[in-house]
């Protein structure tokens, strides 16, 4: 389908006449962008859903496809995918759950079990069911405490994984799962090669389905990581029964492991001697840790491990200081500078260090002495980090531009009070700046004249041309732009007049 419609159809000021106009000319492309426009009547959503099956889903996903709305294409292929999503969605019927589960598609019973609040016979049906992996996509999704019960028994070692994933395990089963008592009958691999077996990582068989390194020697090893792996991530699994993993052969037993609060001291401190960098990664990222060991993470070799120490919401501001002193972490709100009480607040707005003051910086509730300070500073990264900061002046805002120039104009552009004279002033000022050019042309408050000039820049061209302020006929001149993103941008903004509309449609009807 032609680009410019399926871009008109997202456009939110198509009247409902256009729209008629263009389901009869949709195609799947189309017919899937009609069904995310917001104004949809319930004949025109009654129309979409009759006749694509992606639309229908989409629609029943968003909530505006009911089973009442929705004529059911009995014995078609559409049937299942709309009865699925609308039976995930929590609107489909108890006959729609009992006919799929009896399917022989283990696919389309596997995504059955994937629905909430399904029927008890149903989920009967399914715990029953000859594939495992059905069984285990319900092991999965199931808030059934004596389901769940059952399911954490099942010979198979797959069901029993998706059971450690389910965050509604009670923490005895997960404490049983993680011990392997009793252990499973079997597994995927042993299911389908004779034993031993370990999977090739780069295996070119095209109908095979294991994961890459899967192995099964009788003791489906590969299963029971898996598990233990989602048992480590699960929050409800006891920490009692999971801290011997620390010194797990595994790596990714050990990563998983770090990034659980609740660690005992022992445990942390052990995992951050780690020799594979991920693990001390993910340790340096949790919220739990000592005082002390985090200060030992600081002086980690590895700029990633003290990356991740800076957004621990409990790292100490006179650690933090450090790091940011001698690590990347770039013009980002932190947890601990979200936290920082008035007095710390202050003390920050004062270190010596612009890094340390960048960071402050940006935070959008300073008090407005603090914020008109950094406004002020001789640094321009700690301009450009307080320059998106409600409450300035325009005033103020132009004089951080005349005190630095190039590098904050972007930052400013991009202050969501910025006025439309001072957005003007920046797009047309030189040296242009193309990333303020591009925050302009995306700017509520940016008029016409500063669009025309964002319209001269490649990559703020495409923004501006969907800007609602941009006049009508410019607009509908953009519609034949060379630049076919330009086009697209022009054929869905609000601004386009409803005979371009119309003309549009006509067009690509011939």
């Amino acid at each position: 389908m032609d680009d410019l419609l399926v871009a008109l159809a997202g456009n939110p000021a198509l009247p409902p006449a256009l729209v008629d106009r263009l389901i009869g000319l949709a195609d799947e492309e189309l017919a899937g962008a009609l069904a995310a426009h917001p104004a949809l009547t319930n004949a025109q959503v009654r129309e979409l859903s009759g006749r694509f099956e992606p639309a229908a889903v989409r629609l029943a996903y968003d909530g505006r496809l009911s089973a009442d709305d929705w004529d059911e294409p009995v014995g078609t292929t559409a049937w299942a995918p709309v009865a699925l999503a609308l039976l995930d969605a929590g609107r489909g019927r108890p006959g729609w759950a009992r006919r799929l589960a009896a399917e022989t598609d283990p696919e389309l019973r596997q995504e059955l079990a994937a629905c909430p609040d399904l029927p008890p016979d149903v989920r009967e049906l399914l715990a029953a069911d000859p594939d495992p992996e059905v069984v285990a996509e319900l092991a999965w999704r199931t808030t059934d405490q004596e389901l769940l019960a059952r399911l954490a028994r099942h010979r198979h070692a797959e069901v029993r994984v998706m059971v450690a994933a389910n965050p509604g395990t009670p923490p005895e089963l997960l404490a049983a799962l993680v011990a392997n008592d009793p252990p499973p009958d079997a597994c995927l691999v042993c299911d389908r090669e004779p034993i031993p077996f370990v999977h090739d990582p780069h295996c070119s068989r095209t109908d095979c389905t294991l994961p890459p390194g899967a192995a099964c020697d009788g003791s489906h090893e590969s299963a029971i990581h898996s598990l233990r792996y989602q048992a480590v991530d699960n929050p409800a699994t006891p920490l009692s029964c999971l801290v011997s993993l620390a010194g797990a052969e595994s790596a990714t037993l050990r990563w998983t492991l770090a990034a659980r609060s609740g660690l005992p001291a022992e445990v942390a401190a052990r995992l951050a001697g780690d020799p594979v960098p991920g693990v001390r990664h993910a340790l340096a990222e949790n919220p739990g840790l000592p005082d002390e060991l985090i200060r030992r993470l600081a002086a980690d070799p590895n700029h990633e491990v003290r990356r991740r120490l800076a957004h621990n919401p409990a790292v100490p501001l006179d650690v933090l200081a450090e790091l940011a002193r001698t690590t990347r972490i770039g013009p980002v709100l932190l947890s601990r500078i979200e936290a920082a009480t008035d007095r710390e607040v202050r003390q920050l707005a004062t270190a010596a260090d612009p890094a340390v003051r960048m960071l402050l910086a940006m935070r959008r509730d300073l008090p407005a002495d603090v914020r008109d300070g950094l406004a002020a500073d001789p640094d321009a990264k700690v301009v450009a980090a307080v320059a998106g900061h409600p409450g300035f002046s325009p005033e103020r805002l132009a004089g951080m531009v005349a005190a630095h120039g190039v590098r904050v104009k972007s930052s400013v552009a991009a202050n969501p009070e910025a006025p439309a004279d001072l957005l003007l002033d920046l797009a047309r000022r030189d040296p242009r700046v193309p990333k303020a050019l591009r925050e302009i042309a995306r700017h509520p408050n940016a008029g016409a004249a500063a669009l025309e000039c964002c319209l001269t820049d490649e990559r703020a061209r495409p923004i501006a041309a969907g800007h609602p302020a941009l006049p009508p006929d410019r607009v509908a001149e953009l519609l034949g732009d060379a630049d076919p993103r330009v086009a697209e941008s022009a054929a869905g903004n609000p601004s386009l007049p409803i005979p371009e509309m119309s003309r549009l449609i006509s067009d690509r009807a011939r």
